[in-house]
């Protein structure tokens, strides 16, 4: 049997402590509770430590305290490092892990895995290791990250990046998608789906457009364009061309375009369909609305062109959400 391959954790002051003690989990657990449930021998597959910057113990977010296995060296490289998610202040945290930056580039060049849940990628963009790569954050956070680190090719509707041995997951509990991920480019996808199975988790899940919400991109200085969104919300059942917007705001449609991808990095076009999708999922989480009733209230006439919508923009069918996040009463 080959050797367990060398994982640890990086525990900080103010992560979330699920994101460390699940992932400690779920990687010790590998080969060895599915094998436990079927009277077979285990086969761990990670030996698992928990590392601090300097050895001492770890003050989560939720006021937990974790004990530290040891302090993260340059020589002392793992097979995998992960960085959990953030769970407080992003900004403090980042001014406190000035010794990680420095070790994070080492273990890139030396071809480690590097994998970041959720806010703990503001970590490793830090480092300055995404520069011009793909990467996924929460989609909570999405905006503050494309404001802070502009040259990162950020896909926060993806729950998972990988790019060049850095594997990045959106999602406060996304850490079980990346640790799955991670198992199975180590043991294979047989050994991930039985670690999946022994502990009732859902695999695989591709996207987190599907968890977002109604929170669209109007944290901005633009008077104008503040004013356009506004008006876009207002008028989501008719059907709104960028002409005629052009036109009610006294621009051109060229100065309309630029201005507004400038300030929230989407096309007028492309903002619209969003929050016509976003109110979509409002219907059906919340009324008993039909595909024919709900159509009108958001501007669209074809059935078809908007269920292709809805599926590109939450990654499932208009059916799919329904049964997903209905609540009961309305089902």
């Amino acid at each position: 049997m080959n050797s367990p391959a060398n994982v640890v954790v990086y525990g900080f002051d103010h992560a979330l402590s699920s994101a460390i003690t699940g992932v400690v989990d779920l990687f010790a657990q590998a080969g060895v509770t599915w094998q436990n449930i079927h009277h077979q021998p285990s086969q761990p597959v990670f030996s698992v430590r928990l590392l601090s910057a300097d050895g001492s113990d770890i003050h989560c977010s939720n006021g937990i305290t974790l004990k530290a296995d040891g302090a993260l060296r340059a020589n002392d490289q793992p097979d995998v490092l992960l960085i959990p998610s953030i769970g407080s202040n992003i900004d403090r945290v980042l001014a406190n892990e000035q010794c990680l930056y420095p070790l994070l580039r080492a273990f890139h060049l030396a071809q480690v895995d590097i994998a970041a849940n959720c806010t703990g990628v503001f970590l490793v963009a830090q480092a300055g290791l995404l520069e011009n790569k793909a990467a996924t954050t929460h989609w909570g956070f999405a905006s503050a990250f494309k404001h802070k680190y502009p040259n990162v090719d950020l896909q926060s509707e993806k729950l998972h990046t990988i790019d060049n041995n850095i594997f990045c997951t959106g999602g406060g509990m996304a850490w079980f998608d990346l640790a799955l991920l991670l198992i199975e480019r180590y043991a294979g996808a047989e050994v991930a789906r039985q670690t999946a199975k022994a502990h009732v988790l859902d695999l695989p899940r591709y996207n987190q457009s599907l968890y977002a919400g109604s929170r669209r991109q109007t944290v901005h200085q633009d008077e104008l364009v503040k004013d356009i969104q506004i008006y876009m919300m207002g008028h989501l059942n008719t059907l709104v061309a960028l002409p005629a917007l052009a036109a009610e705001f006294n621009v051109t449609t060229r100065t309309l375009t630029r201005r507004f991808k400038a300030a929230t990095g989407l096309s007028p076009g492309y903002y619209l369909q969003q929050l016509r999708v976003d109110h979509a999922r409002k219907l059906i989480e919340t009324t008993r609305c039909t595909l024919d009733s709900l159509l009108p209230q958001i501007g669209y006439e074809d059935a078809s062109s908007f269920s292709r919508l809805f599926k590109r923009h939450t990654g499932c069918s208009i059916s799919q959400y329904r049964a997903k996040f209905a609540l009961v009463e309305n089902q």
